[in-house]
């Protein structure tokens, strides 16, 4: 199967859980040695509202290629009407369309893609 053809949220399935260690990684080595500090520490950047204004940062300074653009927008038309209660439905598809994005490089086995992708999120 071609990695075009996955469903958009089974890719988002995956980059939500690559994404998320990636987070965790970086609070660690950041040294916050509390579990507390770092649940709370990570919702800055796991959160729709905080992947959503990270994947609207990167569209504005062009950091996307036109493929990258073409699967966020894939997983940001996908439709669906259910979203967490805490976001609307625009944020939590911008942030489906990050998740989507990571799962897509991780499945086209583009782990430098997703490294500079992380760094540019995190601020490295």
């Amino acid at each position: 199967m071609q990695t075009r053809e996955i469903n958009v949220l089974v890719l988002a399935y995956l980059g939500d859980g690559i994404y998320e260690n990636y987070i965790r990684r970086f609070l660690i080595e950041k040294g916050i040695a509390n579990v507390n500090d770092l649940q709370k520490e990570s919702i800055n950047y796991v959160s729709a509202k905080g992947q959503a204004a990270f994947l609207n940062k990167m569209l504005d300074n062009n950091f996307l290629s036109e493929e990258e653009i073409t699967i966020v927008k894939r997983a940001r038309n996908y439709k669906t009407t259910s979203h967490p209660k805490n976001c609307d439905i625009v944020t939590y598809k911008y942030a489906t369309g990050l998740e989507s994005l990571i799962g897509y490089l991780e499945l086209e086995n583009k782990k430098e893609r997703i490294d500079e992708i992380m760094n540019f999120i995190l601020g490295e």
